[in-house]
């Protein structure tokens, strides 16, 4: 696919810096220089400029409000400009009133100010701001927000159950008491755009908001290709069987740690068989159907968020640009 790489976080070509994750010495050198800026998180929300929500804020790592994080900061890359991008996460802060809780769930409007901060600056969900961000700093606040979720749910040894420590600039945890070494993981995803003539299939989980369709998407299992994992998939919510099955586009999604393989598919029947514990509903839909979907008119549906990528496939369906 010509344009897989301008979904949303891919593309920007963000230089990781991996060479230095093993040499904390170079990166203190960087900071102690001037020569590094820090992205933040709170309970996985990034620290963005308002009302627009459309700027990834970085901050000196002298800044007072890094005294609050608990964990040294991790290291997401380097900037253009030669600057180390790092990231903190202070998610032991506690807001006052009524800010205190983060609204969660699927459509999280709500925003958190810190003191310290100026008032132009918030925490805001990224599923909510990743459209409005250009590629870098929409790369950036997603590595920065898998890698702080898989500290957070990862404190602890998976073999021996001793409590690890977070080593290499963040991208791996060492047991001291058994030598286990651990990663951050990335679970392949299947998402597909399953056509049939001029309809696509597209499904609606339990609990999403009302209207909402997407692709249907599901889990690689262990020793499952990504074809055959999009057919099973596919059969196994609404009983349809599929034929060709063809690779189009990946995209890191950070909720929390997942790599979404986009994939188109030949449905090789029509009549839906949904499995009500995995989907509420399934229905075809033909492209006019969508595409008043997506020009905001009454069309029975709401499309796939903007950022996502099935919104991605979906408009380049409309578009016939899936080459």
């Amino acid at each position: 696919m010509k344009d897989a790489e301008t979904v949303t976080f891919g593309g920007s070509k963000l230089d990781r810096a991996a060479e230095m994750r093993a040499d904390p010495t170079a990166i203190a050198e960087a900071i102690e220089r001037g020569q590094a800026a820090t992205v933040l998180l709170w309970r996985g929300k990034l620290l963005v400029d308002a009302p627009d929500l459309n700027r990834l804020v970085r901050l000196p790592p002298g800044h007072a409000v890094l005294t609050e994080a608990r964990l040294p900061p991790m290291l997401l890359g380097r900037e253009e400009d030669g600057r180390l991008l790092l990231a903190h996460d202070i998610s032991s802060w506690q807001p006052d009133g009524s800010a205190g809780t983060a609204g969660g769930g699927f459509d999280d409007a709500s925003e958190q100010r810190h003191p310290a901060l100026p008032e132009n600056r918030v925490f805001a969900d990224l599923r909510r701001v990743m459209a409005r961000l250009t590629p870098r700093d929409a790369e950036c606040a997603a590595t920065a927000k898998s890698l702080a979720g898989w500290h957070a749910s990862h404190r602890f040894c998976s073999r021996c159950g001793t409590e690890s420590r977070m080593i290499m600039a963040g991208w791996q945890r060492s047991c001291e008491t058994c030598g286990g070494q651990h990663f951050p993981r990335s679970d392949p995803v299947v998402i597909m755009l399953v056509t049939s003539g001029n309809r696509a299939l597209v499904g609606r989980s339990p609990g999403w908001p009302e209207g909402l369709y997407s692709c249907l998407a599901g889990f690689v299992e262990p020793g499952e290709t990504i074809e055959a994992a999009v057919r099973r998939e596919v059969f196994e919510e609404t009983g349809i069987h599929v034929g060709a099955v063809e690779y189009l586009a990946s995209q890191p999604w950070a909720f929390p740690s997942s790599l979404m393989l986009g994939c188109r598919a030949e449905a090789l029947d029509t009549d839906i068989r949904i499995d009500p514990v995995e989907l509420e509903d399934a229905r075809w839909v033909g492209r006019e159907e969508v595409m008043a979907a997506f020009a905001g008119l009454d069309a029975g549906i709401r499309p796939a968020r903007e950022g996502a990528i099935a919104h991605f496939l979906l408009r380049r369906w409309l578009a016939d640009t899936l080459a």
